[in-house]
């Protein structure tokens, strides 16, 4: 960073903290609103010289927060930013979630040809995301991060009941899909996904001829919608800053202790899926566990860095071969993965998810909880590598669901923090998912990886 942009950001953060200590000996008083104005606006500058996203999410939060905090009236008014976010947002969540799903299914081809390495994977990989989402499910009901936050009404009168079906019976008709443009109208995510995974299975059984252009079709239409939603999310600092200015202009700053609470119970609960699970997985396979922490060593680290898994794609690719996991188990493992194996994020949604209704007072029972865990697992898969993909799912989860969208926007602005760390879980996960597959097919070891692969590794 160049030195008059750290000075920026030392003396906008100064300023701001200056404010808040002449309010908390003095009482409001002017000169603390001056102060933490003017640290603001050298914020805002600091963004305007940096071509970060990230950077400008956060300044929009802090400004956020800065209007609630000052300006409730004027603050409450600037919902309508949010509501225009989370339109253009809505309009996305249908046709990725169908578009990746079936690419994700139907991409490797005829599902008889994937055999046995294929049904060991996705077992392996619905067990691990299942023990992630009860992780992160545990994590946030011990914590309660999100209870106290809505005293108010202001976000509870906005909310409906719940939609979902008190009856199992009940719940496999209402997830079976009637229409689909009705779904996709009615924002029925859970039934677009299971559209979406019977259209793949289906398409996967057609001769390749005749499956080859409508998967072209749907790649391009994933491809189309990514792109889509980064164009939206030049709107995400607007969307932010009218949402924090909302929430705490009616909520007051307590909004920002729960968020901090929750940053804390994701990284607590991602550290105890490491331990209790990843660990575990590793000694039942026999995985020599310092060889392959080395091993990961460098994907986790661009993982963690750049908070897309994508970016560490090549490297755990040639790291988990040269490791000794066969190319062609690696090929086949770890690209699927990203599509189905995302432990960080699942454990990030059910703790998120249930934050949202923590904080709208809604109470919802075990049932409720495990159906919107249910709905998590199918409405997660094939979304993995993409920095912010997490928001779409969340927000049809809390559409969905009926959930208030206020907190997703307010989670957004440290969402950096959380997406550096569950992308790393996510990227650790796939690497050792392609050791496991390779022990558990006992081809371990067994073949020599490509000597461009070793000469990679051992630059």
């Amino acid at each position: 960073m160049p030195r008059r942009h750290s000075l920026l950001v030392l003396a906008g953060s100064a300023l701001l903290a200056l404010g808040i200590a002449v309010d908390a000996m003095h009482g409001p008083h002017a000169a603390g609103v001056a102060l933490r104005s003017a640290g603001v606006l050298m914020l805002c500058v600091f963004a305007a010289f940096r071509r970060s996203l990230s950077v400008w999410m956060f300044v929009a939060m802090i400004a956020g927060a800065e209007i609630g905090f000052d300006a409730p009236k004027f603050a409450v008014q600037l919902r309508f930013l949010s509501d225009i976010f989370l339109r253009l947002i809505q309009c996305v969540v249908a046709p990725l979630i169908f578009a990746m799903l079936v690419v994700g299914i139907a991409g490797h081809g005829d599902i008889k040809s994937v055999g046995r390495m294929g049904i060991k994977s996705i077992v392996y990989f619905e067990v691990l995301t299942t023990l992630a989402l009860a992780i992160g499910l545990l994590a946030i009901n011990i914590s309660k991060a999100g209870v106290g936050l809505a005293r108010p009404a202001a976000i509870a009168v906005q909310q409906a009941p719940p939609p979902a079906p008190t009856h199992w019976n009940d719940f496999l008709v209402h997830i079976a899909p009637e229409n689909i443009a009705k779904s996709v109208a009615e924002g029925q995510i859970l039934q677009v996904a299971v559209f979406a995974i019977l259209f793949g299975i289906a398409l996967a059984l057609v001769e390749a001829p005749k499956r080859a252009p409508m998967l072209r079709l749907c790649e391009s239409l994933a491809s189309v919608m990514f792109r889509f939603t980064n164009i939206v999310m030049y709107t995400a600092p607007f969307g932010i800053a009218g949402a924090m200015a909302y929430t705490v202009g009616g909520l007051g700053v307590g909004i920002l202790f729960n968020v901090g609470k929750l940053l804390l119970t994701l990284y607590v609960a991602l550290i105890l899926f490491a331990i209790c699970v990843l660990l575990p997985v590793a000694l039942l396979f026999r995985i020599p566990v310092v060889r392959f922490l080395r091993a990961v060593a460098e994907p986790a680290t661009i993982a963690f860095a750049t908070s897309a898994s994508q970016a560490a794609l090549p490297s755990a690719m040639e790291r988990m071969e040269a490791f000794g996991v066969p190319q062609r188990i690696v090929a086949f493992v770890i690209p699927t993965g990203y599509s189905f194996n995302l432990d960080g994020s699942t454990l990030y949604l059910a703790a998120a998810s249930i934050f949202v209704a923590q904080a709208a007072g809604m109470h919802l029972t075990l049932g409720q909880q495990l159906i919107m865990m249910f709905t998590l697992m199918l409405t997660s898969k094939g979304i993995g590598g993409v920095p912010r993909a997490m928001l779409v799912v969340l927000l049809a989860t809390a559409s969905t669901f009926h959930l208030p969208v206020e907190p997703i926007f307010v989670l957004l602005g440290v969402d950096t923090l959380m997406d550096m760390a569950r992308t790393l879980v996510n990227v650790v996960g796939n690497c050792l998912a392609s050791a496991v597959i390779a022990k558990w097919e006992h081809a371990f070891g067994t073949e020599q990886p490509d000597p461009a692969v070793l000469a990679a590794v051992s630059d």
